[in-house]
């Protein structure tokens, strides 16, 4: 009996699949370009949609069939198709609060323009004085000018007003906090550095005002919280700014409560779209009792996640985040190395760069530490995400990996390095070979303050394979894209122009022209499918979206021009003219 089902169900499928093939599309592209990013890069012109799914994808004349009395037909006019961008790495709540709040724009300042942008909000708020805390978001701190500036209390301080002032770095690992912020936290120069964060301090021991990463951490429970709706205008606004840069789907990459609860509020509501995946965060100071931390990321789960991805964008919690070093930038150096940081051995006037003892911070997560907790997530089919930028950090990711595939050699379990800044030129082969998915955010592969202001900390040898994308490429490795925005603003086709060109903008700074280190760079293929295929492997979506396959959701975008042909420069002036999720167009201005 069973054999004769199998054969019936043999001789029926052909039938099923005709019947599935037949009939009007609900939307027709013709005349266009067609980036699939399917497995063999298959060239078209056409695509089809029927019930939110790609109902086929070929030549305009083999597509004619598809066309009935409802139809909506699309002229491209040779316009390029292509899947809507997944987006493995940002934090978007927090990116979208960042445009209710003082911003810096993320603009090279002297000290004194950084305290007249300050002073502006100052004015405006004058409401909230003398109590009210001033919270500035989007400084960024590797880029101020003259290059190696270093602020401190000082400058808030000096400012015409009573309040706590906190200014957070864009790249979200440094604080600087004026002297009232200061006293409110109870940081003193008796106060010891937290366990994975620093408190920087003058030759008399007293702090600075510049806090990295757990040591700023204090000031989330003195800061007035966001309301519930406050959280819930950052996500739209965010959603609004992912639908016009083509994303159709992203990962939270350090998920609060708070954040999962608006996107919720916003699916409820039916304005979910992207789909939304979340990564609660494991703290290092967990590192006491793994197995609570573990439960509670599977408890959000249970909580939260909606099940397999269908048509309707949803919430997926799959996802845990871990920090295992902070940042190689100057002047905060908290990247974990496995060789030591430079230092100057000379003078201002005559610099003598020499290695250091200093190799930044220990891993987050002592290794037995880490490898526990990744075995732990991958039991319960938890996909670990971890921050790792300098090398050691890198280095100790993957040895986590390692002890989690041999723990469980046969789960399809998926971790993702985001950032690998510096990678030691011996781990290249380590992530094909442990199958570990390095995100990378394009945008930081060009000379720039962030990048050239550790050349003489990092020395002539590191400098020529930092940010090492092609590097990882030609080494197999699968590469996804993240933009961690609000880190940089949210531009997408900046970023995959750099990651072709490894270059700035062309009327960047005369310091900053010229190609980044003897790193060769991504194709432009290459970029295309890590912010496609790639990151949809990375979020176990590749089975629904980040390819034009028939049977896939219909998830794409539609562009003014190829990237594939245009001049390289040009890629980063590329518009999006239509981004669609599950088949409905959710942004146009075609």
């Amino acid at each position: 009996m069973t054999r004769a089902l199998v054969l019936l169900l043999l001789l029926a499928a052909p039938a099923l699949a005709a019947e599935q093939s037949s009939g009007p599309a609900d939307r027709l592209y013709l005349n266009g370009v067609v980036f699939t990013a399917d497995a063999r890069n298959s060239a078209a012109s056409a695509l089809a949609i029927r019930n939110g799914r790609i109902l086929d994808v070929g030549s305009d004349a083999a597509l004619a069939r598809y066309i009935g009395p409802a139809t909506t037909k699309v002229d491209l006019q040779g316009r390029f198709l292509m899947p809507g961008l997944v987006d493995g790495h940002m934090h978007p709540v927090e990116a979208g609060g960042t445009l209710l709040k003082c911003n810096l724009h993320y603009a090279s300042l002297t000290v004194e323009e950084m305290q007249r942008g300050i002073a502006t909000c100052v004015e405006q708020t004058r409401a909230s004085e003398p109590d009210g805390w001033l919270e500035v978001v989007s400084w960024f701190q590797e880029n101020m000018r003259p290059a190696g500036v270093k602020t401190n209390r000082a400058a808030l301080d000096a400012l015409n007003t009573k309040r706590p002032i906190i200014v957070r770095s864009s790249f979200g690992h440094t604080v600087l906090a004026n002297s009232r912020a200061l006293k409110l936290a109870k940081i003193t120069a008796a106060t010891p550095d937290p366990v994975g964060g620093k408190i920087w301090r003058d030759a008399a021991g007293e702090p600075t005002g510049l806090l990295e990463d757990a040591a700023h951490h204090v000031f989330d429970s003195l800061i007035p919280k966001p309301t519930a709706a406050q959280d819930v205008e950052a996500a739209a606004k965010a959603l609004d700014a992912m639908r016009r840069q083509g994303v159709t789907s992203f990962l939270d990459a350090s998920a609060a409560r708070e954040d999962v609860a608006a996107f919720a509020t916003l699916r409820k509501a039916g304005r979910l779209t992207a789909r939304a995946h979340f990564a609660p965060l494991i703290k290092p100071t967990e590192v006491n009792d793994l197995t609570a931390a573990v439960a509670r990321v599977v408890a959000f789960r249970k909580e939260f996640d909606e099940g397999p991805i269908a048509r309707a964008p949803s919430i997926t919690v799959r996802n845990a985040k871990l920090f295992l070093d902070g940042v190689i930038s100057a002047p905060a150096f908290t990247g974990a190395m496995l060789e030591p940081y430079w230092r100057n051995a000379g003078t201002a006037e005559k610099p003598h760069w020499v290695p250091g003892t200093s190799r930044g911070p220990d891993v987050y997560f002592p290794a037995d530490a880490l490898a526990t907790v990744l075995i732990a997530l991958g039991r319960a089919g938890i996909d670990p995400h971890m921050h790792a930028d300098g090398d050691g950090a890198v280095r100790a990711g993957l040895d986590g990996a390692a002890a989690l595939r041999k723990a469980l050699p046969t789960a399809d379990i998926r971790p993702a390095i985001a950032h690998n800044e510096i990678v030691g030129p011996a781990d290249f082969k380590r992530y094909a070979a442990l199958n570990v998915i390095p995100v990378l955010s394009f945008q930081w592969e060009k000379p720039a303050g962030d990048t050239l202001g550790i050349k003489d900390y990092f020395g002539p040898q590191r400098m020529k394979i930092v940010e090492p994308a092609g590097y990882l490429a030609q080494a197999g490795a699968r590469i996804a894209f993240g933009s961690d925005w609000p880190v940089d603003a949210l531009d997408q086709w900046f970023a995959f122009k750099v990651g072709v060109t490894r270059t700035n903008s062309p009327d960047a700074p005369a310091e900053f022209r010229g190609r980044l280190g003897d790193d060769p760079g991504l194709s432009r293929e290459t970029v295309l499918r890590a912010a496609t295929i790639n990151a949809a492997y990375e979020l176990h979506q590749d089975d629904a979206t980040g390819s034009l396959e028939a049977g896939k959701l219909a998830d794409l975008i539609v562009l003014d021009r190829n990237p594939l042909s245009v001049p390289a420069e040009d890629i980063a002036k590329v518009k999006v003219l239509e981004t669609v999720v599950g088949g409905a167009v959710v942004y146009t201005a075609l």
